[in-house]
């Protein structure tokens, strides 16, 4: 028998080592044991517990395998099944033989081992969706403390992700295996915790809860799919669990009331629409998703009606908006008024905002010279645009140029290829692409510019008889 004793429960690295040599020296999958550190031996049982040691090198040959299998067995590696070892080795002495085995998706230790990996793949994204920090300390002690209970061994591998997502913070996310702990500059990992290591919760969680209970849709309620994406062992660390049960029990009476009192014209925008307009503004003034927060002087928010029926996205703030904390107030901002005048849309019944929140810029002297937001930053500030567009709920969104373009479709677009026509969002709503005002103020050629300039007065011209028709 030969004995491997790997260093931790998600030593891939030890297994793969240990399972090649086994594997190029014929050693059958019955004949090994597997162990973690001290831990009871896995799958053929202890029973089979041997010191016969490491098998003799292999004299000569070798095989190699598919890129899909090594992802398949990093992931499958994590699960907390404690046969996982045995059956990864047994498939990979299964492709020394057939090469393309892992195209077999119905031979049955294949499909084993594929479950495994698809049930560690859901941990990872639920530790993800449900993990929720809570603040603790203040000053130069503050940091950020969440606590979660992963089914499989999946917190080492899932740190990188807090790290992208919460460079800028301070904090420790405790579980009962091992604890992940991050100082801004550098990761460590600590003992495993208990519940009671954790905090609580903080002031901010009342926010949070105001805000979830106002975007609360009865309509939209399907009480087996949400158990089936957020199960109820999750709630306990998840602040707005605490309302789910009086929402669900008062969505039926909600929704009917709804459907009784539903005018044939679209309806107001409802008062608690409001409330989630203001909770989320007041988030987003404390936003830190990316760098830029780090060097604009303030967030600058959407403004406009709530049930305005035309959202215009625009870039980014400028130095002015910036300063003054509005969008749409500087240069590009006075000649996108005259555009909108010109066409005969009124802005007061137009809700404009911006694809990115921060002013990005770089220094030239005492200048702050605009730089184009790059994707990253469009996708970490798509969440609040993403917010802003379901509490309003728009007929019609008009993206500004490229950048908004990307945060409204989700993907980088030509204006060339999308300028001037009515494209289908997931949302409902009818969205339509056209240039920055700002590319209207750069143009050197003034015959150019004239020209360009007519247009953009007659697309928003379009655009407003497009918006009047879908009311």
């Amino acid at each position: 028998m030969h004995r491997v004793a790997l260093s931790a429960p998600d030593d891939f690295d030890g297994w793969r080592n240990a399972a090649r040599g086994l594997a190029m020296a014929g050693v059958d999958p019955a004949d090994i044991v597997w162990q973690v550190g001290d831990a009871p031996a896995d799958l053929f049982g202890a029973d089979l517990f041997g010191d016969a040691g490491l098998p003799p090198p292999l004299v000569a040959g070798g095989f190699s395998v598919s890129r899909p299998f090594i992802d398949l067995a990093q992931t499958a590696i994590l699960h907390r099944d404690p046969e996982r070892f045995a059956l990864l080795y047994a498939l990979l002495c299964r492709l020394r033989d057939r090469p393309r085995l892992m195209e077999d998706k119905a031979d049955p230790l294949l499909r084993r081992v594929d479950a495994l990996a698809r049930a560690v793949r859901r941990d990872i994204h639920k530790m993800r969706a449900f993990v929720r920090f809570r603040e603790v300390g203040e000053g130069d002690a503050l940091r950020f403390v969440a606590w979660f209970e992963p089914d499989h061994h999946i917190v080492r591998v899932n740190a990188g992700f807090f790290v992208r997502r919460f460079a800028t913070m301070r904090w420790s996310i405790l579980t009962p295996e091992l604890s992940i702990h991050w100082d801004g500059e550098a990761l460590s990992e600590g003992p495993g915790a208990t519940r009671q290591d954790a905090p609580d919760g903080d002031p901010v969680e009342a926010l949070w809860k105001g805000y979830y209970a106002a975007i609360f849709n009865p309509a939209r309620l399907k009480t087996g799919a949400m158990l089936s994406e957020m199960p109820k062992k999750y709630w306990r660390n998840l602040p707005e669990a605490a309302l789910i049960p009086d929402l669900v029990a008062g969505a039926q009476r909600r929704e009917a009331a709804m459907i009784a009192t539903a005018p044939k014209a679209p309806p107001a925008r409802p008062t608690n629409s409001a409330a989630a307009w203001d909770a989320l503004r007041t988030e987003a003034m404390h936003c830190t998703r990316c760098p830029l927060h780090r060097d604009a002087i303030q967030t600058v928010f959407g403004e406009g009606p709530l049930n305005a029926p035309l959202f215009f996205i625009g870039e980014q703030p400028g130095d002015q908006e910036d300063l003054a904390g509005r969008p749409f107030v500087g240069p590009a901002g006075q000649l996108f008024d005259e555009a909108l005048a010109e066409a005969g849309v009124d802005r007061a019944r137009a809700y404009v905002t911006n694809a990115v929140k921060h002013f990005k810029y770089e220094l030239r002297g005492k200048r702050r010279i605009h730089q184009t937001p790059d994707a990253g930053e469009v996708q970490a500030c798509r969440w609040w645009l993403t917010q802003e567009l379901d509490i309003l709920r728009p007929r019609l969104v008009v993206a500004l140029g490229a950048t908004a373009a990307r945060a409204m479709l989700g993907k980088a677009v030509t204006i060339s290829r999308t300028r001037g026509q009515a494209i289908a969002l997931e949302s409902g709503a009818e969205g339509w692409v056209t240039v920055h005002p700002s590319y209207l103020l750069r143009l050197p050629d003034a015959a150019k510019a004239a020209e360009e300039r007519a247009r953009f007065v007659e697309e928003l011209r379009v655009i407003g008889e497009r918006a009047r028709a879908l009311v």
